[in-house]
């Protein structure tokens, strides 16, 4: 493949710290990676460097003469005084962008409910970074560096964007540089890993489940330090092969080391015991609306609601912006009163709600953290049945990634993860059985969101949960429902599902993500051929996958200082590992001729 652009021995620090330290990597064509790692470690430095945002303070970037670079910064850079049209074509003549198939796609995905002459002072944050992006994906670019493009958008535009850079370029040429915490994301899209940590760049190829994968099998050789992050890392793996029905479309080699590496892994969450205590702590009744609708003025937000929530729920609630979500929570908390029918609570409930407001630091920003923590309980229980444990404070915060030294750390001086973070802390010590969840993954890397989906796999009460993180919500929630034109639906297909009402709600807007795969129409032979060639290619997979661990095998007992030799097997393994993408690249289309 062609190179795009390379990074050599780059170097960065801050007043404070060393960030990156002799980083060298390289893009070529076709390459789609994905950038991951703690917040605060590098990443959208990384990706400045690379676009040629933010000069390194040792090594250099080159970029191959001729190629484009088109980025996607996190800050909002628009002009208040410009139009929806002139941000995104500027003075191009209509009859140019409108002949143009590219940029009809973008505006239908991405703006198609605006009107294309608003001004975008009166955008509300969401809308601008849709114009924003919009913007850059119109251009032509070789190569694209996206940090956090799905900030601001929902779980519909999510899915467009993911299809429009699957096919935005054909497989061997583009590059894609993306910085994202939506792991759902990282996985449809991404063909490669980089994982930004202790001032090191450390690649893995595949999408976020064979990263997760991989890095499973590096920390089992880990010291023990490494051992809490493993285990997270683990149950991730658990989920990635138990919970998501998409992973059942990679190759069967790498679904057996996923089944070999998970064997001993019991499901993330024990649904009997929790289920068992939600009731004993609720009792059987929890919120109930009953035939409920909601109207302000003459819009009716809500219409004849009928939902009786269980002990023990765990349900995601889908919907466009302004579809009523907000409303729907607000009858569950109480905050919202209906316009007719009526709600019904349990004597026992006690809900909480996580805001994206954070308005429950408010009154502890001057406060360390130590001092907040202290004046709440002493212990907190987690977990259900023989697998309930004690916690102290300290060890919730430990748990959600708190050191030590950030103990001592003012509220106010917390970066927004670790807010969001304390936020949580502080509504579970309160022993809510309702919670409720708004946007709650916002401001948290990969790595903390697992730590958070940890401690909600053993919190035992009624969890429901709003998020545009398609990941998140599929791994928390046993269940799904959607706000649509005012009714509560359920959704047993989940997100897909939602996302094909959407799609025959629209009646044009394409999501290739939510369609079913449509079978080819091949007929009875060539059916049976396509079958006996997917079959010979696995076989062929497995035993490409075990000459390669053949030769790491010779490799780790082969004499280190003899470098000409170790470079022989090292050329051995990249011909053996071309072998295996032309042979996955086969198995792949085989898979979607058959359906």
């Amino acid at each position: 493949m062609a190179h795009l652009l390379g990074a050599e021995a780059l170097h960065l620090e801050f007043p404070t710290r060393i960030v990156f330290d002799s980083v060298t990597l390289g893009v070529n064509e076709g390459d789609r990676i994905g950038i991951v790692g703690r917040n605060g470690d590098g990443k959208s430095s990384l990706l400045a460097m690379l676009a040629g945002r933010r000069e390194p303070d040792g090594g250099r970037v080159t970029v191959r003469g001729g190629v484009t670079i088109g980025v996607l910064d996190q800050a909002d850079t628009l002009d208040d005084d410009d139009t929806i049209a002139g941000a995104v074509v500027g003075d191009t003549p209509e009859h140019e962008w409108a002949g143009d198939p590219k940029v009809r796609d973008v505006i239908a995905g991405l703006l198609g409910e605006l009107p294309w002459e608003a001004r975008l002072g009166e955008l509300s944050g969401g809308q601008r970074r849709r114009v924003a992006l919009a913007r850059l994906l119109a251009g032509d670019w070789d190569i694209l560096a996206l940090d956090e493009p799905t900030n601001h958008l929902d779980v519909e535009a999510i899915a467009w964007l993911a299809a429009h850079l699957k096919k935005r370029w054909s497989a061997s040429s583009g590059g894609l540089l993306v910085v994202t915490h939506d792991r759902w994301f990282l996985d449809e899209v991404c063909t490669a890993t980089w994982e930004v940590h202790d001032r090191i760049v450390e690649p893995f190829e595949g999408g976020y489940a064979a990263y997760i994968l991989q890095r499973v099998e590096r920390d089992r050789q880990a010291a023990a330090v490494e051992q809490r992050r493993q285990n997270l890392a683990r149950k991730e793996l658990a989920w990635l092969r138990r919970g998501a029905p998409a992973r059942t479309s990679k190759p069967k080699f790498r679904i057996d080391a996923a089944n070999e590496l998970i064997a001993d892994v019991p499901d993330v969450r024990d649904k009997v015991a929790l289920q068992s205590l939600a009731v004993s702590r609720l009792g059987k009744d929890v919120v109930d609306l009953l035939d409920a609708s909601v109207s302000y003025g003459d819009r009716e937000v809500l219409r004849r609601v009928e939902w009786r929530i269980a002990p023990g729920e765990r349900t995601g609630i889908l919907g466009v912006n302004g579809a009523g979500k907000s409303t729907l929570l607000g009858l569950v908390s109480g905050t919202v009163e209906p316009t007719s029918g009526r709600v019904k609570r349990g004597k026992t409930v006690k809900v909480a709600t996580l805001t994206q407001r954070m308005d429950e630091l408010d009154q502890y920003m001057q406060d360390p953290v130590r001092v907040v923590i202290s004046n709440l309980r002493t212990s907190y229980t987690v977990g259900a049945g023989s697998k309930a444990q004690e916690l102290t404070p300290g060890q919730l915060l430990e748990r959600m990634g708190f050191s030590s030294v950030q103990l001592s750390t003012q509220v106010k001086d917390l970066s927004g993860g670790q807010k969001r973070r304390l936020q949580l802390l502080l509504i579970l010590l309160d022993q809510p059985n309702v919670l409720i969840l708004d946007e709650p993954t916002n401001d948290l890397d990969t790595d903390m969101l697992a730590a958070m989906e940890d401690l909600l796999d053993s919190w035992a009460g009624t969890l429901l949960v709003v998020s545009h993180d398609r990941y998140f919500l599929e791994r928390v929630t046993d269940q799904q429902y959607a706000v649509l034109e005012g009714r509560l639906r359920h959704l047993p297909g989940g997100v897909d599902e939602y996302l094909k009402l959407r799609h025959a709600q629209d009646g044009a807007r394409e999501t290739k993500t939510a369609a079913p795969v449509a079978t080819s129409g091949l007929s009875g032979a060539e059916l049976r051929a396509a079958q006996k060639e997917l079959a010979a290619a696995e076989r062929k997979l497995e035993k490409l996958a075990g000459d390669i661990k053949k030769v790491h095998d010779r490799m780790a007992a082969h004499d280190q200082g003899d470098y000409e030799g170790l470079g022989a097997l090292s050329a051995e393994i990249r011909a053996l590992q071309e072998q295996t993408d032309q042979v996955e690249e086969r198995w792949l289309e085989l898979s979607e001729q058959i359906g």
